[in-house]
Formats: C-alpha cells, sequence, structure tokens
C-alpha cells in the first residue's frame, strides 16, 4: 500500500521560493489562482472569537494532511483550515482508491494516513510556510496585508478513550504550543535561505477543535469527549454532527423523491445507532452552559458525511458501505440545518455539505463560520477553484451595496427588515438602521456602533440568518442543479490509454491532486531507433532493438511521497490508465525506492556534476550514472554496463561484469527511459518535488516580488 512521505522541510521553502520565481506558481499553482480580496470589502468573521480574514476553508479531508496543502489552501484564500483529524489508530489500512468524484462524491477514507508525530511536524511546517509567505509578501499587493488572518482548527477523534490517551493528548499540547517543533524546524532553514531564520513564526498554531466522531458513536461518548476538551484540554470546541439526525425518512425521501437519487440506499441501523434527534438537544443544552462557566464556546458543524450502501464497482467489494458527499449532501444538511434552527436557535453552526463556488454566498448568508468544502476541490482546478467562492461573494456584497459580512448576512436574503424590527424596539435606532439598509451603501454595523447598546449588531445579524434560513433552504431544495439528472455524467474519456511518456497533455492530473503528488517536466522530444545488447560466447554484442520514441516536450510525472493512490487523477484524466499508475513514478529517497520492490519507479539525485538516477522498468532494476561536464553516462543492469555519449543518446562502449551468462540481455531503451528522465526531473529551470532538495538562486527578498 502506499504510504506517504513529508518531504523535508529545506525542500519545501526552496521549491517554493524557486517555483515563484521561475515559474510564478507555487506547488504547481498559478500566481493567477491566488486569493488577493478586494481590499474595500471586509470578509471578516470570528471562529470561537479569534479573527480570520475570510469564512471558507478545506474540510477535515485530503486537502489538508500534508504541509503543501497548508500551503496550497491558504494561496487560494482558504483562512479557516480544519486539518485531518487524528487518532490514536495512526496505522490504518484504507482501500485504494479511495476517492470516488466521478459524479457526485463517495470515499471510504476517513482519517489521517500519517503517524502522529508526522501529522505534527507537517501542520508545524504547513503554518512556517504560511508564515514565509507573509512576511514576503509573496502575494504581492499592500491590501493583502489585510487578509491574512488565518485560523488552523485541529480535528481528532475518535472515541474518549483514544483522544485521553498520552500520545493524543500530548499532540493536542503540541499544536496549542509548538515552540519545540517550530525551533526544530528552524534550524533546519539552509545557509541559502539563512534570511528565513529569524523570523518570528507562530508557535500558539491552534486553540480549538473540530471534533470528529464514528458513525455510530453513542451520545455519552460524545459528551464524554466534548467534556474533556473543554476541561482539561482546555479548547473550544465543534462538535460534527451527522445527517442522520434529520432521520431516515427524510433523508431517503430527499435522496429518492426529491432528488432522484434511487440507486443511493440507506441503512435501518446506520439511523439507529447514530445519535438521536433528543439526545442532540440535550447533549447540546449541557454542553453549551459547561463552555460558558469555563469561558469557552461550543459550536455544532453540519454535516458529517452521509453512511450509504457500496452499490458502485470503484471501491473494493470487500466495503460494504460508502459516504456519501456533495450536491445530494448539500440539500440533506441544509434541511438538517433548518430542522437544528428550530430547536437552537443560539448554537452557533460551521457547515460543510456540497459547497462551492455558486453556492458559498448563500452558505455565507446563513451566518456560518466557518464554511468547508472537499469535494469541488477534487474537480479540475483543485484548489484554483478556491478564489471563486470568494470572488462570487464580494460580487454579491458590491451588489447589495455592504461592505462586511454581518450587513451582507440581514440584506442577502431579503429578510432585513424583519430582523430589524425583531431585533431592536421601535424608535429612533430601528428607523436608522431601516433606512441604511435601503440605501446603496449600507453600514448597520456603523449605525449600531454609534447608537445601540453592545452585542445588538451581533444579534441582528444572528436573527437575520435565522430568518435566511428557510428562504435558502427552499431554493436549493428546488435547485436542479443538486438532482441526479444533473449530476449523472462522469468526466469524459477519449478511448486512447497512457504511457510511460506522451498524452494528450491537458494537465487535468496536477491541480486534481489534492498532495500536488502529480507534476509537470520537460524532456524533449526524441525518435530513434536504437540497439540493445547481449551477452554471447565471451563479448558483449549489439543487436537491433526497435524505434523509440517521444513525441512531446511536456510530460507528466508522479511523486510517490506524495501519492496515496486516492484514484483521484484517474477519475478526471481523459485517457485509460490512471496518471499515478502509468506514468513515472519518482520516489523522494532511495530507502523509499527499494521499499517498494515490487513497483515500478525512479530515484533521481544530483551531487555536484554527477546526475544519477536508478530504475525498476518492467520488474527490471537498472542504474544510470551522468557526469554532466565530461557528457559521459554509464547504464548498468548490474551484469552489463554501457558508457554512453549522454547528449548524444549513442553507445561507445560495452561491459560485462562477473555476473554475466550467456545469453543475457540489456534493454537499451531503459536508458532512453531513465536520461529523458534524469534530464527532465534534475532540469534547474523547472521545480518540482524531485528537484526541490538541491540548492538553487532565491533573490527573493523579504517585502518584495520577485522581477
Amino acid at each position: 500500500m502506499a504510504e506517504l512521505i513529508p518531504a523535508p522541510f529545506p525542500s519545501l521553502l526552496r521549491r517554493l521560493f524557486r517555483e515563484y520565481e521561475r515559474e510564478g506558481k507555487v506547488f504547481d499553482l498559478p500566481a493567477r489562482r491566488f486569493w488577493h480580496g478586494d481590499p474595500d470589502l471586509d470578509t471578516s468573521v470570528l471562529f470561537h472569537g479569534r479573527r480570520a480574514a475570510n469564512p471558507v476553508g478545506p474540510a477535515a479531508g485530503p486537502q489538508d494532511q500534508m504541509a503543501q496543502n497548508v500551503v496550497l489552501a491558504w494561496l487560494a484564500g482558504s483562512r479557516i483550515l480544519e486539518l485531518k483529524t487524528v487518532q490514536i489508530n495512526d496505522r490504518l489500512a484504507i482501500p485504494r482508491p479511495c476517492i470516488d468524484a466521478t459524479t457526485v462524491g463517495y470515499n471510504v477514507e476517513w482519517s489521517q494516513e500519517l503517524r502522529l508525530g508526522q501529522s505534527l511536524r507537517e501542520y508545524v511546517a504547513g503554518s512556517m510556510l504560511v508564515d514565509v509567505l507573509k512576511e514576503t509578501n509573496l502575494l504581492g499587493r499592500p491590501s493583502d496585508l489585510l487578509k491574512q488572518d488565518t485560523i488552523l482548527d485541529m480535528s481528532v477523534g475518535y472515541d474518549l478513550a483514544g483522544i485521553r490517551s498520552p500520545q493524543v493528548r500530548g499532540w493536542i499540547e503540541s499544536m496549542k504550543d509548538a515552540r519545540s517543533e517550530v525551533e526544530a524546524l528552524r534550524s533546519q532553514i539552509p545557509s541559502d535561505l539563512r534570511r528565513l531564520r529569524d523570523l518570528d513564526f507562530t508557535t500558539a498554531l491552534s486553540g480549538q477543535i473540530t471534533l470528529s466522531t464514528f458513525h455510530g458513536c453513542p451520545a455519552g461518548e460524545i459528551e464524554g469527549i466534548v467534556r474533556f476538551l473543554l476541561t482539561e484540554m482546555d479548547v473550544d470546541v465543534t462538535v460534527k454532527l451527522n445527517p442522520t439526525l434529520l432521520g431516515r425518512e427524510a433523508v431517503d425521501a430527499l435522496l429518492h423523491d426529491v432528488l432522484g437519487y434511487g440507486e443511493v440506499r440507506t441503512r435501518p441501523r446506520d439511523f439507529e445507532k447514530d445519535l438521536q434527534w433528543g439526545q442532540a438537544l440535550e447533549i447540546t443544552d449541557r454542553l453549551s452552559e459547561l463552555a460558558r462557566s469555563r469561558g469557552r464556546t461550543f459550536q455544532v458543524k453540519l454535516s458529517n458525511t452521509l453512511v450509504v450502501e457500496n452499490h458502485r464497482p470503484f471501491f473494493p467489494a470487500s466495503e460494504a458501505v460508502m459516504y456519501l458527499s456533495g450536491e445530494p449532501l448539500h440539500v440533506i444538511t441544509l434541511n438538517l440545518v433548518e430542522k437544528y434552527r428550530r430547536a437552537c436557535p443560539a448554537v452557533p453552526i460551521s457547515f460543510s455539505a456540497g459547497v462551492d463556488a455558486r453556492n458559498f454566498p448563500e452558505c455565507v448568508a446563513l451566518g456560518f463560520t466557518p464554511i468547508t468544502t472537499c469535494t469541488d476541490l477534487l474537480r479540475p482546478g483543485g484548489y484554483g477553484r478556491l478564489p471563486k467562492y470568494l470572488d462570487n461573494l464580494e460580487e454579491r456584497m458590491r451588489a447589495l451595496g455592504v461592505r462586511q459580512i454581518g450587513d451582507y448576512v440581514v440584506k442577502a436574503a431579503g429578510q432585513g427588515e424583519e430582523a430589524i424590527r425583531r431585533a431592536v424596539p421601535p424608535g429612533p435606532l430601528q428607523a436608522a438602521l431601516a433606512e441604511t439598509l435601503r440605501s446603496d451603501a449600507v453600514d448597520l454595523a456603523g449605525v449600531v456602533a454609534r447608537s445601540g447598546p453592545p452585542g445588538l449588531y451581533d444579534e441582528l445579524v444572528r436573527v437575520a440568518a435565522l430568518l435566511n434560513t428557510p428562504v435558502v433552504v427552499e431554493r436549493a431544495t428546488r435547485d436542479p442543479r443538486y438532482r441526479a439528472e444533473a449530476n449523472r455524467k462522469p468526466p469524459r474519456k477519449v478511448g486512447s490509454r497512457l504511457a510511460l511518456f506522451d498524452c494528450i497533455n491537458c494537465d487535468k492530473c496536477v491541480p486534481v491532486c489534492p498532495n500536488d503528488a502529480n507534476f509537470v517536466y520537460e524532456t524533449g522530444v526524441l525518435r530513434t531507433e536504437y540497439q540493445s545488447y547481449r551477452y554471447e560466447k565471451g563479448a558483449v554484442k549489439a543487436f537491433p532493438g526497435g524505434v523509440f520514441a517521444v513525441t512531446k516536450a511536456h510530460q507528466i510525472a508522479n511523486f510517490q511521497d506524495f501519492c496515496n493512490e486516492c484514484g483521484n487523477c484517474d477519475t478526471f484524466c481523459p485517457e485509460d490508465g490512471g496518471p499515478y499508475i502509468e506514468k513515472p513514478r519518482f520516489f523522494g529517497s532511495l530507502q523509499a525506492w527499494r521499499s517498494l520492490a515490487g513497483r515500478d519507479g525512479f530515484f533521481a539525485e544530483r551531487a555536484e556534476s554527477i546526475d544519477a538516477i536508478w530504475a525498476r522498468i518492467r520488474g527490471v532494476e537498472y542504474h544510470l550514472e551522468v557526469d554532466r561536464r565530461l557528457d559521459r553516462g554509464l547504464f548498468t543492469d548490474g551484469v552489463l554496463q554501457l558508457e554512453v555519449r549522454h547528449s548524444e543518446r549513442r553507445v561507445v562502449g560495452a561491459f560485462a561484469g562477473s555476473r554475466a551468462r550467456e545469453g543475457h540481455v540489456i534493454d537499451f531503451s531503459a536508458y532512453l527511459n531513465m536520461a529523458l528522465a534524469v534530464d527532465g526531473v534534475l532540469d534547474p529551470l523547472k521545480a518540482n518535488p524531485v528537484n526541490a532538495p538541491y540548492p538553487g538562486p532565491f533573490p527573493l527578498p523579504s517585502g518584495e516580488r520577485p522581477g
């Protein structure tokens, strides 16, 4: 099974600067996809009393378990990042593939794939890289300084015993105070980037937790975990609740009768075992009061994924269930929001269910904080889809004449005047608020700040969000874009099959990978008739091998250390075979390459003037060493060795080792594969995870953009 291997911190730093300097990208995200935000609009929100520059971010899932995920999400606009759920069992065996975003969204992947210590290191590294981005103002605009406030939200699961364990408790404490981890990574900053060693890196990474529980977790267990987190761990808490709270009859009616997903089947026992509605209301009341008494905050998150029967051939047949997300879950969860708000109108809600650029402004109008997304970011464009979320919100705000989120909530759904009547007694203040609401330059917050009592503005916004809820829920429930007929068409396939080199060059596989495991490199075009070599009668003799052809300079590769074989790149690749399977697989270390002896793949490294590459091609291992100054290559399979004029791809000598036996053949096409691969991935003019460890010029002084 594929195992994620985090990149060394110096490699991440070097690649970040080199790639931006030379290609205008960071971890394959183009600068045109970086979020800047309108400086005239305040999209900031408070989450557990802390400020974030906007309410959007990735849900606890595939987009936020490695350092590069944190950077990509942040550059694209995320300012509240719900980190991937950690638990005491950090050696899970997850089926492969594990993500099916072919139409709506299904997965069988639900917890971190790193060890606890690795997760801590990745979150610290991600936070430090974001601090570097802030300090160097890589986003490049003065207004960006107003848009930087960011919150990392821990996510833990799944039972009280595991969360109380010394390992998880220690992990949480280290996230609250990461000074030792920060200093350890600070010491790894290489000399060519020494100017970064003195940065005032964030050490208090997080002070809040979103609790994720197993489907079927008992009410008493949930309450016990939250009490432990509020009291002994002294953190603010959000509890993620399941869509089963809506009841099976209501869920099935929405799924089948309203939305038309007749093939999606729920199971009675999943509703029976899950937290029940009455229990949810009772523990909400008790935990809200406990949080207040401790000076902490408590809220809920709606919702988790929905357990359904595994009815598709995508996942292994051994998986009886899978977890539904995307468009149908959006409608189901909004209906649950409406039900929950009628019962618990004062409890803050964060939201995650089928969020995308089109419905994000509607979610903001419901006062949700944060609003997290996952399935949509698995689609073409990946993290680059996020800026449109915020662009659409800002466009709506400008159209309504509002400049901040609270005013937007009040005006967004046409319920503002009723909200003012309910929240503000009759009199001059109520009249002034109604007047500014009807104007082209709404300033509800300013009016309240000048004339209203403390807390009134927050109450007005809360009341407006409650009034907006049935309006938005009805609109979404009737919207045909969430129905099955609008979400049945799979991504287009063209009928051709991937090979090691060459493809249609759409590059869709690069952004759809949450971990940035797929990357682009250049090889040059090559078409040549070649000879292979055979050991015969004590000599190495040439014989016709065939024709080797690479028709395109632009190539795709896969970085194995970042690839968990989730299968998402295969879903959206127009060709068959899967980029993570068919394209050159590069390992980050010789040890990693050797550890997966059954997998074809490459490891390449540079040492002064020598480039070296190890390869396993169709199960046969080869080694190539290239002296760039002498233009000399030595290519061997451990039995025969060929000396090559590397730039000409021409053999100048052939030799046999002591292990040579009559008839042994060395395939020269393997050399041609390796030569193109090593020259391409180690090319210093392009940045990628393979050449990231090697030093290079970084002319990016603090506070300046590259020229």
